[in-house]
């Protein structure tokens, strides 16, 4: 395990991730309204999102009176400290996207980009980029502050393992370019750092060939992505928002229930163009013959490769349409070694959580190798290790105002 040099820790101290910055002026203490679920716990409130550009953010970490302090918090539900500033990096001004094409393509974008916007103006160009989350609608220094974990990092690594190059504003207000090979130490411990070494404004991104479409199977070499989740009494939207039940027979998969049992599935994705689709039709047939699952529970489907990726935006329509996209998410991210998945897998889910889970459980593989262990990221030692996620979702019981 590597940790970042104290140096870092007393000069380079700020936090953004997905999406927000939190600065902490002690002259600032303001209050304001906010409808951010936050308001139920700690009833205080601060400025309102502050949109600046890349200068505006060096004018502000100059300032004599900036106190900086790095915080966890979840998403779009921002934590605002009393005394903040809280900066929406959508907003941060910059160059348009540009798609370099080549034997090693890339992209640059600003900190503040998408990455859905990314994934459209990458594939005008037939690429895309490697490594996702299953939620396309952050920003790209958001996931690269933490790591940016998916089905597709077993193979390529998490998104903090697919840059070539950051610019960044340090504790300090200077504005850097870094790599690995320029300014190393401050490239590695900006990715995964939790945005407490420099707040990540722009960053150059390795892309790849974009497949035409997607190949799932819910059930190296075999498939792109892997998935695994956790049915535990499967029911309500809430729990089954992230499940890619959309097979050929529709009907049937949405019927499908654990009847009280504890079910492990497997969603497995393999990408292709049009003109393979018969052998990797085989490819996939000869792959299920060899695992061991129930058959009836064996769905599959064939999607646009943008729209298996986007998935979760059209579970956020629907869950916003019912006022349930905008609550409390008290989610658990937990890295397992492999040596001891099936101890935590008898443990939580036989004797824990044997109800109703609130919300999807997912299961990455990620391997160590693919891991660069120079960042700020703390893994297991172990070669092969999970990213264990409860996504929950906890629904105020009565109006709080």
């Amino acid at each position: 395990m590597r940790y970042p040099p104290v140096y870092f820790l007393k000069q380079m101290n700020t936090f953004i991730i997905k999406g927000f910055m939190i600065l902490f002026p002690e002259i600032l203490a303001t209050d304001t309204s906010s409808s951010l679920w936050q308001y139920y716990i700690q009833k205080r409130f601060l400025t309102s999102p502050l949109q600046l550009s890349i200068f505006g953010i060096w004018v502000l970490i100059q300032s004599s009176q900036l106190q900086l302090e790095a915080m966890a918090t979840h998403s779009r539900a921002r934590h605002k400290p009393k005394g903040g500033v809280v900066i929406n990096m959508e907003s941060l001004e910059g160059p348009e996207i540009q798609v370099y094409t080549g034997s090693s393509p890339y992209v640059d974008v600003s900190g503040g980009e998408l990455w859905i916007n990314i994934l459209h103006e990458s594939l005008k160009y037939g690429l895309a980029p490697k490594s996702w989350t299953d939620y396309l609608h952050l920003t790209i220094g958001g996931t690269l502050s933490n790591a940016g974990i998916s089905g597709q990092a077993f193979r390529h690594g998490p998104q903090i393992s697919n840059v070539h190059q950051l610019e960044v504003v340090t504790g300090k207000g200077e504005v850097i370019n870094c790599s690995e090979k320029q300014n190393e130490d401050l490239f590695h411990s900006v990715l995964g750092g939790l945005g407490q070494f420099g707040i990540i404004t722009r960053a150059r991104i390795s892309l790849e060939a974009a497949p035409a479409r997607e190949h799932l199977i819910s059930s190296e070499n075999t498939f792109d992505y892997v998935e695994g989740f956790v049915i535990i009494n499967r029911t309500g939207l809430l729990n089954n928002w992230r499940s890619s039940f959309n097979s050929k027979d529709p009907v049937q998969a949405s019927q499908f229930k654990s009847d009280g049992r504890t079910l492990f599935c497997l969603e497995l994705a393999k990408y292709f163009n049009l003109d393979k689709t018969d052998l990797i039709n085989e490819e996939v047939e000869n792959f299920l013959s060899r695992l061991s699952y129930i058959r009836s529970t064996l769905f599959m489907s064939e999607v646009a490769y943008i729209d298996f990726l986007d998935r979760v935006h059209v579970s956020e329509i629907k869950l916003r349409s019912k006022d349930l996209w905008d609550v409390p998410h008290p989610w658990l991210n937990l890295l397992i070694p492999k040596s001891k998945i099936h101890t935590f897998a008898e443990e939580v889910f036989g004797s824990i959580l044997t109800a109703t889970s609130n919300g999807p459980i997912l299961i990455y593989p990620v391997n160590r190798s693919r891991w660069d262990n120079r960042t700020s990221v703390v893994i297991p030692e172990e070669h092969i290790f999970y990213l264990v996620a409860f996504l929950t979702s906890a629904v105020p019981l009565f109006n709080w105002n």
